[in-house]
């Protein structure tokens, strides 16, 4: 059974709360965790991709529905760490 994603609706909240607490949960998350953000401002569908592609995350998925922004995130690498070399033993 494969795992379920993590989601955080955050329809309600203006911008920049939306790009910044997506921003905050993906830090939290480990890496490869999928999160499903939920948004309704308007500004979230700029932000929030403008924030994956800034931050190393993959927008997998972008749509909206009903009057709100689905997207569909996987929390990439961090980008402060370096790169691991596989010769290094």
């Amino acid at each position: 059974m494969a795992p379920m994603d993590d989601e955080l609706d955050l329809r309600g909240l203006k911008c920049p709360l939306p790009a910044l607490l997506t921003q905050k949960a993906l830090a939290k998350a480990a890496t490869g965790t999928r999160l499903v953000v939920l948004a309704d401002d308007p500004l979230a569908a700029v932000d929030i991709p403008h924030m994956c592609h800034t931050q190393g995350h993959a927008l997998e998925e972008s749509s909206t529905r009903a009057g709100y922004h689905i997207f569909a995130i996987r929390r990439g690498p961090d980008l402060a760490a370096p790169p691991t070399d596989p010769n290094d033993q």
